[in-house]
């Protein structure tokens, strides 16, 4: 039995969401405020109710809070009959087969179709008719009161819906538990059709099992912190209240019962002397005052109090808990955590545990450095592996989310496990699949496959990225960032002497993701409108003559760059050459990238300046920068034929061809030689007005 899809309506950023779930991990990425903690914290007020775990106002979605606004100021009532009751939802889609113990959710079973194996449980806090006729009297007569008050004190200011309702909307809202009937050809829920579980006394506790490690742990490495050591009596506690009581446990028993009787005969002598002066007052009775002092160790508490992890430092040294990295001792601690949750989804002897579990890991990677986030996530699989597994031979899978911000995390992972949540609009987010990219990509082309191969630590960072910048190699990959830099500056300094501030973040401060794509940007089509961000391409125009052979753009005849020729759906050069920045912008429709002057992505490349026009990055650079790179030739490491840039009759394009001995190290020249300010180089005009366009929202 398995969760295999989750819905949620109105929580928070959680307008219309839905989440697939694999078999065991699912791995839930995305930006941050794109709704990861928003599905534990569901999921907890949800399946765990409690008084702590009370929805509040601020829980409602945005348009939601509107939606109720409105109803509650209509001029007039509507009938019981045109009112659609609403409010915040989850369900819970649970899949069964034939091996599966149906005791618990028979009774939540809609549809008794052999071939319909699934059954959807509904939880909710809404408002229904009733309690919308509630909340409607009581909002009139808030504001007949508030206008009192007005009218008592003109500086009073006036207590609007939303300060009502965060104040009183638990008064009107209430908590349902349903199963709905499920079309399983359609896969469609019926929500006229439903068993209303709370009515018919009807627990899901044995169905579903949560429980979550908060990305708020208690680890610290102060003097104080004895977290895991903490956590060692915990999982004792677990394992000695459940049917798995071993030897050693009953031995460890044994042996605080002798040393009980052994302590015991201590005390008598060590406080003989306040127990005679117990006595010497007497009493009404005799023995009245007779007391005895005697040990009582309780297992249990032992443990609470003097257990202590340490660490081995070497064969001589064992150092405290606290002496270790946070980094280790959060892993550690997750660990352990996991261990007593394990426990406690296994339920002490007698009690049976749930057909489902599931555990929500929320950031594991927190203060732990990239190494051991590959052991992390490496292990994981291997140390859940076992589900929740008892010695009477009880079995049950464990379904796991593990939610991350770490690209380190998401490059040592299965891809198929992942789950991408992305905002739609200001008050949405959507979450998708991973493996449904797959479906989009030519398999036989196994562009697929490219693509999480290529997607490694360095490039997996694009995952939690607002902006992208795809480029073609080391060049631009070190030059970019001094490029980014240098625009801040002169941006800075335009509106400086303009007197005016930019209401726009700069290039460096923004969460902008750079990464190398090599010529094969045509690939990353698909992957750049799955993840939906505004991305911008840097690549070159790549001239070839009448022999396919590269040549100076001014005598070109064609181009060999296969992304230019993909998305600008076979232009030709002398088109390419003459189109403007809004001509380079894109946006998917219908499968297919149509030039769109407000598009999320756009693709530049060299452009005339100085009626010279470059073929690539090098002599784009070398055209309106050749006296800075004169001046400094000598000790430019990335040069060879140095004498050659003194002949004014060699253009950019020889002098790229001829002079540079090295890429990566003319581009390091180009930054080791600038000054202060970067003042003393211009930036090709391409790259400048590709940047500027990605840097406005």
């Amino acid at each position: 039995m398995k969760i295999f899809k989750i819905e949620i309506e109105n929580f928070r950023l959680l307008k219309r969401f839905s989440m697939d779930l694999e078999n065991e991990l699912s791995l839930v990425i995305g930006k941050n405020n794109t709704g990861k903690t928003s599905i534990l914290m569901l999921l907890e007020k949800f399946l765990n109710p409690s008084d702590r775990n009370k929805f509040h106002f601020d829980d409602f979605n945005i348009e939601y809070k509107k939606q109720i606004r409105e109803l509650l100021e209509l001029e007039t009532q509507p009938l019981k009959t045109d009112y659609v009751t609403s409010g915040l939802k989850l369900k819970v889609f649970i899949a069964y087969d034939e091996h599966d113990n149906l005791s618990n959710i028979n009774r939540v079973m809609m549809d008794l179709d052999p071939a319909n194996n699934n059954v959807v449980l509904g939880f909710e806090y809404t408002l229904d008719y009733l309690g919308f006729v509630t909340a409607r009297k009581a909002y009139s007569e808030h504001q007949f009161l508030e206008k009192e008050k007005l009218a008592a004190d003109p500086n009073y200011k006036i207590k609007g819906i939303y300060e009502f309702l965060k104040q009183q909307q638990g008064d009107f809202f209430k908590l349902n538990k349903k199963s709905f009937e499920f079309d399983r050809t359609n896969k469609k829920v019926n929500e006229l059709v439903y068993i209303d579980l709370i009515k018919e006394e009807i627990s899901t506790k044995d169905i579903i099992n949560f429980k979550y490690i908060s990305a708020k742990r208690d680890v610290t490495n102060k003097d104080v912190d004895k977290t895991l050591s903490t956590q060692t009596s915990r999982i004792y506690e677990k394992t000695e209240a459940t049917d798995e009581r071993n030897q050693a446990v009953e031995d460890f028993k044994e042996k605080l019962s002798e040393t009980d009787d052994h302590l015991s005969g201590i005390y008598k002598s060590m406080f003989s002397g306040i127990i005679k002066k117990v006595k010497s007052f007497g009493g009404i009775k005799v023995n009245e005052s007779d007391i005895e002092i005697i040990s009582t160790l309780q297992h249990r508490e032992l443990l609470k109090g003097n257990t202590t992890v340490v660490y081995k430092h070497d064969e001589d040294n064992h150092l405290p808990e606290h002496y270790n990295g946070l980094g280790y001792m959060n892993l550690i601690s997750m660990i352990f955590e996991i261990e007593i949750l394990v426990h406690e989804f296994k339920r002490e002897a007698g009690a049976i545990p749930a057909d489902i579990n599931l555990l929500f890991i929320e950031e594991p990677e927190a203060h732990t450095h990239p190494q051991m986030q590959y052991v992390f996530i490496k292990n994981i699989k291997k140390l859940l592996g076992d589900g929740v597994s008892r010695k009477d031979g009880i079995i049950r899978k464990l379904q796991y989310i593990i939610s991350t911000h770490s690209s380190h995390i998401v490059a040592d992972s299965d891809f198929n496990d992942i789950k991408y949540l992305k905002k739609q609009g200001q008050n949405g987010v959507n979450a998708i699949s991973l493996k449904d990219l797959k479906k989009d990509y030519d398999l036989e082309n196994k562009h697929y496959q490219f693509l999480t191969q290529y997607l490694t630590i360095s490039r997996a960072e694009i995952f939690f990225a607002d902006k992208a910048v795809l480029i073609e190699g080391d060049t631009e990959r070190i030059l970019i960032p001094t490029i980014m830099r240098k625009i801040d500056l002169e941006e800075k300094q335009l509106l400086l002497d303009a007197g005016e501030e930019d209401p726009i973040m700069p290039l460096l401060s923004q969460n902008i993701s750079i990464i190398e794509v090599g010529a094969y940007s045509q690939i990353f089509e698909k992957f750049i409108d799955f993840l939906g961000i505004k991305s911008l391409i840097i690549t070159d125009l790549d001239a070839v003559g009448d022999d396919d052979k590269a040549c100076e753009v001014a005598i070109g005849t064609n181009y060999s760059n296969d992304a230019l020729n993909y998305f600008f759906r076979s232009a030709t050069l002398t088109e390419l050459r003459a189109f403007v920045i809004s001509e380079k912008c894109f946006e998917k429709s219908s499968g297919t990238w149509q030039q769109n002057q407000n598009g999320r992505l756009c693709v530049v490349f060299q452009t005339e300046e100085d009626t010279y026009h470059a073929r690539s990055f090098e002599d784009g650079f070398i055209h309106i920068n050749r006296n800075f790179i004169i001046t400094n030739k000598e000790s430019f490491n990335g040069l060879k034929n140095r004498s050659i840039f003194d002949d004014t009759k060699k253009n950019a394009y020889f002098l790229a061809a001829n002079c540079i001995k090295k890429k990566t190290h003319f581009a390091m020249d180009i930054i080791y030689h600038s000054d202060s300010e970067l003042k003393n180089w211009k930036i090709p005009a391409y790259i400048k007005e590709g940047l500027l366009w990605l840097k406005k929202d």
